[in-house]
C-alpha cells in the first residue's frame, strides 16, 4: 500500500489561537524552532496558518507606497503586514490533509501552493491531529531495498509474466516483453507509484501498438497492426 501522511506525520503540534498577538506567535515559533504554526479555534479545528513568511511581511508596513496603484496581492500583503493579532496575519482557509492522504498527494499540495507544512486533521471533526513537513516526505525514499523490490515485483507480475526486474539505488530497471503497448504503459505508470522509486528505466518491448495517438486533421489513419517497439 502507498505510504500515507500517517506514516511520517509529527503528532506534537505547536498551535495558536486567533486571538494570540504577533509577539505571542513569534515567541512560540522561536521557542519550538518551527517555520509555521496552525491557527485553531476553541475546539482545535484548524482555521488558518501562520508562517515565517507571513511574519516577515511586517517589514512591508514600514515602506511608503500608494495602495491605490498597487495590485490586489500587494494590498493583501500590506493588510497582513499591518496586523497585530494572529487573526489579521494568518492565511485562511488553511490547506489541510488527513492521516489517510497519500504522501504523493501531500507533496503535490505543498508544491502547488508553495508551502512547507500541512496541518493534519481528523476527516470527520476537522480537529488537528498532527503536522507534516516537506522534510517528512523524503522518508518515502528511505524504504528498505527488499521492501521496494517486493512491491515492484508484485506490480510487474500483474502486468507481465516475462518481466525481469533489477533495482539499484532506487532506480527500477525493467526488461522483457508484453503483447500490447497499453500494458507496458500501465506497468511503468504503476511502478512509478511505488513509494521509494527514484526512476524507471525500461528496456521492455511490445508487439502491438494499441495506444490511440492524436492524428493531425486530414492525415490518413493507420488501421493495420503497428510495429513492435518499446516505451520508457
Amino acid at each position: 500500500m502507498p505510504m500515507t501522511v500517517r506514516d511520517v506525520m509529527n503528532r506534537f503540534v505547536v498551535a495558536v489561537e486567533a486571538t494570540a498577538s504577533f509577539s505571542d506567535v513569534v515567541t512560540a515559533m522561536c521557542r519550538f524552532h518551527v517555520g509555521a504554526v496552525p491557527v485553531v479555534d476553541g475546539d482545535r479545528r484548524v482555521i488558518g496558518m501562520v508562517s515565517d513568511d507571513d511574519l516577515l511581511l511586517k517589514d512591508l508596513d514600514r515602506r511608503p507606497g500608494d495602495l491605490i496603484i498597487e495590485g490586489p496581492s500587494r494590498r493583501r500583503e500590506r493588510r497582513k503586514a499591518s496586523g497585530r493579532s494572529v487573526a489579521q496575519i494568518m492565511s485562511s482557509p488553511a490547506i489541510t490533509v488527513t492521516e489517510d492522504t497519500p504522501l504523493r498527494r501531500a507533496a503535490c499540495l505543498m508544491h502547488r501552493n508553495r508551502i512547507k507544512e500541512l496541518p493534519v486533521v481528523d476527516g470527520q471533526t476537522g480537529r488537528i491531529t498532527g503536522l507534516v513537513k516537506q522534510s517528512d516526505l523524503i522518508r518515502a525514499f528511505c524504504r528498505p531495498p527488499e521492501d521496494l523490490r517486493d512491491d515492484v515485483l508484485e506490480v510487474a507480475s500483474r502486468h507481465s509474466r516475462q518481466c525481469a526486474v533489477r533495482i539499484q539505488d532506487g532506480i527500477v530497471h525493467l526488461d522483457g516483453g508484453v503483447e500490447r503497448r497499453s500494458q507496458l504503459c500501465a506497468l511503468i505508470e504503476e511502478v512509478w507509484q511505488v513509494d521509494g522509486v527514484v526512476d524507471v528505466d525500461s528496456s521492455m518491448t511490445y508487439e502491438i501498438d494499441d495506444v490511440d495517438r492524436a492524428v493531425p486533421a486530414g492525415a490518413p489513419r493507420r488501421t493495420g497492426p503497428a510495429e513492435g517497439g518499446r516505451d520508457r
